[in-house]
């Protein structure tokens, strides 16, 4: 992805995107992937519930410390196939310097489902 900032959008725009917190529930390697990841299953609480993820996010965490966390994701994006995984949420995070991921942070426990505005 482009470095430059991406062209400008309205405010109506950003709130189509339905960022909402989660907490990871169970995490385990995704062997099938092309690059390293794991699958997730992340809970976004009673109205939403627990959606399944497929994250690169191998270079920094591992599948135990990974169980409890809080994350990000998308969860209006259609599901999207990975190899033999429907991953139905899209988990964020930003690029290091040589372009691994690390998990965009929730700095204080929020309720599973709070959405980002």
């Amino acid at each position: 992805m482009d470095a430059a900032a991406s062209q400008t959008i309205s405010f109506d725009d950003f709130l189509k995107v339905d960022i909402r917190a989660g907490t990871i529930v169970e995490a385990v390697p995704f062997p099938e992937a092309r690059k390293p990841a794991y699958k997730l299953v992340i809970d976004f609480g009673p109205e939403i519930g627990r959606k399944k993820s497929s994250a690169q996010i191998t270079k920094y965490y591992t599948t135990n410390e990974l169980v409890g966390r809080q994350v990000m994701a998308v969860v209006n994006f259609p599901p999207r196939q990975i190899g033999p995984f429907m991953s139905e949420v899209l988990t964020l995070g930003m690029p290091d310097g040589e372009g691994n991921v690390v998990l965009t942070a929730i700095e204080r426990t929020v309720p599973n489902g709070g959405r980002l505005y």
